[in-house]
């Protein structure tokens, strides 16, 4: 029942809203970024990090459709190998959050337990049962309340190889967010895994990646939280992801869900707003050339 283009969401993290920049201590006000969203013409945006919009699911809700946007849920961080640790109790209450707020998709990425995004463990046969053991409650607590569920395969968590991606989608029902940045800097061409997985995708991410960049993450030479200082994301149709591509893949397989503009991004402060902001609207523009026939979702 939507087009391509009533289909692109914006994400907080392109602004530098995100649960790994508390180090920069500036972070942009949640008027401005949906006013901005709403200014650009789109009709969907992704939450952010919990406490970043208020707390309370009723006020979430109201500041949001004060704007006239869609709550997407965000991206939810979930330790899912450790035997000491339940994930389910936190996710719940999140969940029944998203219920009051009106968010439809809850996005999961299974940390590895180590510090931020730069390192992670091998994990057991043991510890991989234990891992999917997890994650199928937490599918089943999303679905019970009508909340989409999704796996964010992402540098240092413990799904970020093809190969992991293939072991979470045989193991589990839950559905994949592609994301063609983290795809390629983990070496995945990102069109060969949607075309692999076209039945599983149920949510996208758009990031453009320079290569030159995701090569050092990939040699060892830069780590992944280093490399956005080095340029590695690009504004979409500026980099070498092939978001074109990607997007004709999907839609030619039957996709029908929310393509998210999610560049990760550390802001400093409210000077480099605007840069941010320049980003998202050239990656925008891009979206709108494409060449795509329009058809009815269903």
């Amino acid at each position: 029942m939507s087009s391509f283009e009533e289909r692109i969401a914006a994400a907080p993290i392109s602004w530098g809203v995100w649960e790994a920049n508390g180090a920069t201590g500036w972070t942009v006000d949640p008027d401005t970024y949906l006013s901005d969203v709403r200014e650009l013409g789109l009709g969907a945006t992704e939450l952010g990090p919990e406490g970043w919009l208020p707390a309370d699911p009723l006020s979430r809700k109201a500041k949001i459709d004060a704007y006239g946007l869609k709550a997407l849920g965000a991206f939810v961080p979930v330790l899912l190998h450790q035997a000491d640790h339940d994930p389910l109790p936190e996710v719940e209450t999140i969940l029944d959050a998203y219920v009051v707020t009106g968010a439809s998709t809850i996005i999961f990425a299974a940390l590895s337990g180590g510090q931020g995004y730069n390192d992670r463990p091998v994990l057991s046969a043991a510890e991989w049962d234990f891992f999917f053991a997890n994650l199928d409650r937490l599918v089943r607590a999303a679905r019970s309340r009508g909340i989409n569920p999704t796996l964010h395969h992402h540098m240092g968590t413990m799904v970020q190889t093809a190969e992991e991606i293939d072991r979470l989608l045989e193991r589990s029902d839950i559905g994949l967010c592609l994301d063609t940045g983290h795809a390629t800097i983990a070496g995945i061409d990102p069109v060969q895994l949607a075309k692999k997985h076209a039945s599983r995708v149920n949510f996208v991410h758009l990031k453009d990646v320079d290569n030159a960049v995701a090569r050092r993450v990939q040699d060892g030479e830069l780590l992944y939280m280093d490399a956005l200082d080095h340029g590695i994301f690009r504004p979409l149709g500026q980099g070498e992801a092939g978001i074109d591509r990607l997007i004709h893949t999907l839609e030619g397989a039957g996709y029908d869900g929310w393509y998210v503009m999610e560049q990760d991004t550390v802001l400093t402060d409210a000077s480099d707003l605007a840069g941010a902001l320049a980003d998202v609207r050239a990656g925008l523009e891009f979206l709108k050339t494409l060449d795509l026939v329009e058809r009815t979702h269903v």
